[in-house]
């Protein structure tokens, strides 16, 4: 893993990266929760990503929003829009750095997701979303009907931040049945932190990220949950 600072709008990009095997790796970059609200690029939930993307050979990028950690500048207000264009600059970031990969991902956690998802709206490149506790009762996520990519909404059914009933509505409304797979995690909290042996967080990215990559359908249950099939 290094340290890495890319240029930004507002200054320097902190960010932390791990070069993926081969000349063309799988690509990801990782957007953390609220910076108004303690959010930063080592989250538990964005370090145990970064680390499981790292465990199957992606090159894989996490940063700090401006005004955050050493990143320059201050944050630009609820909407996002300033950390947007930093997460769109750590993009051409990665992509500059890793020129002949083809395949890239983006995964939000909380408000990471909402600006992955508004991100990959306005960047063809991203082929596939990991969504984690998408704030779906604070923001409007209409902007994503039809979702172009297909991906995962996670969600912890003891979350009291968003609740689950509100992102499973904002899955079935804002998002094309065809394009997400619902996770929900039975008896976890915001951090998804209860782990049903094999099921954790990351155990259940990492099934889904190497079936999308192998080209398989799938579904599997666990808990008191189900994962429904994810149609390509």
């Amino acid at each position: 893993m290094y340290e890495v600072t890319i240029p930004g709008p507002e200054g320097r990009i902190e960010g932390r990266y791990n070069k993926g095997a081969h000349n063309n790796p799988p690509l990801v970059i990782l957007l953390h929760p609220h910076p108004a609200h303690g959010g930063n690029m080592n989250n538990k939930v964005i370090y145990n990503c970064f680390k499981t993307f790292t465990s199957i050979g992606f090159s894989v990028l996490r940063f700090n929003y401006r005004g955050v950690g050493k990143s320059e500048g201050k944050y630009s207000g609820e909407e996002g829009i300033g950390e947007m264009t930093d997460s769109a600059c750590a993009l051409d970031w990665l992509l500059l750095n890793n020129s002949e990969s083809t395949k890239v991902w983006i995964v939000g956690f909380s408000f990471g997701a909402f600006i992955a998802l508004n991100l990959l709206m306005r960047r063809p490149e991203i082929q596939n979303f990991i969504a984690i506790s998408p704030p779906a009762d604070k923001y409007d996520f209409s902007f994503l009907a039809p979702c172009p990519v297909s991906g995962m909404i996670m969600q912890g059914d003891n979350d009291d931040i968003v609740n689950e009933t509100d992102v499973a509505l904002f899955t079935c409304e804002a998002l094309n049945s065809s394009a997400a797979t619902t996770a929900s995690f039975s008896q976890t909290d915001k951090f998804l932190e209860l782990d049903f042996g094999s099921f954790s967080l990351p155990s259940v990215c990492a099934f889904f990220v190497t079936s999308i990559l192998s080209s398989k359908i799938f579904t599997f249950t666990f808990g008191n949950s189900n994962i429904r099939p994810l149609f390509l």
